[in-house]
């Protein structure tokens, strides 16, 4: 039974400002995407990765990937969709019709290059244990406001009840095949299988699993995470 992690590679991320794909940006001179492709098979419980790349971009995802493969699996890169949801579904149905023993999906961003091994591997033996839906999370320190059209609070939600939700996502391989046959879109992943009325779990997350989205995200991975080593 193989472990696959989908990794939707094809944004741009315009706001960091670097010009290329999100995914290429280095952080200490090494691309988001291959510290986030060496974490997910570090953590010991993946086999396959299945990278969703700008199309322009395949052939260089594949070169900088080329070496991260890990004993008994590999490291494939395809075309990208438009959206994120086009490329998950166009990375798992290569991994379903490529990758024949696929029976837990994760999903996992880039741009969460620094996740730890033990966050891939607590949502890994979640799903293994039965789970069909597992998301890694985080409480939630700030106070939030619900707003209207026009900026006017109307409601202060309790915050013991809300979670910042990271990735990587897991999913038995039928529960998210099915999701992204619904033709519905979300944010996420989860938010595809919670309107099919399947139960998504929750395991514990990982303050350094932070989503590398702006020029300051960049920066303080750069200096707290790496330590200056690649």
């Amino acid at each position: 039974m193989s472990v696959v992690a989908l990794v939707p590679a094809a944004g741009r991320g315009e706001r960091l400002g670097y010009g290329m794909a999100k995914a290429l940006v280095p952080v200490n001179g090494v691309p988001l995407l291959v510290r986030a492709v060496r974490g997910l098979l570090d953590a010991g419980c993946v086999q396959h990765v299945v990278v969703a790349a700008p199309p322009s971009d395949v052939d260089t995802m594949c070169t900088v990937t080329a070496s991260l493969a890990s004993a008994g699996g590999a490291v494939h890169v395809l075309a990208g969709g438009a959206e994120r949801t086009d490329s998950v579904r166009l990375a798992l149905e290569y991994a379903l019709r490529e990758i024949p023993d696929t029976r837990i999906v994760l999903v996992h961003d880039a741009a969460r290059a620094f996740t730890p091994g033990e966050v891939v591997r607590r949502v890994v033996e979640a799903v293994e244990a039965g789970r069909p839906a597992v998301i890694p999370v985080l409480p939630m320190a700030d106070t939030v406001k619900q707003v209207d059209a026009g900026g006017v609070v109307v409601a202060t939600p309790d915050r013991s009840a809300l979670r910042i939700v990271q990735t990587p996502q897991g999913f038995t391989a039928d529960v998210l095949l099915r999701a992204h046959a619904s033709g519905v879109r979300a944010t996420d992943d989860a938010g595809l299988v919670e309107r099919l009325g399947v139960a998504v779990t929750t395991v514990a997350g990982h303050p350094n699993a932070m989503k590398i989205t702006t020029p300051f995200d960049l920066a303080v991975a750069e200096a707290l995470l790496t330590g200056g080593t690649t």
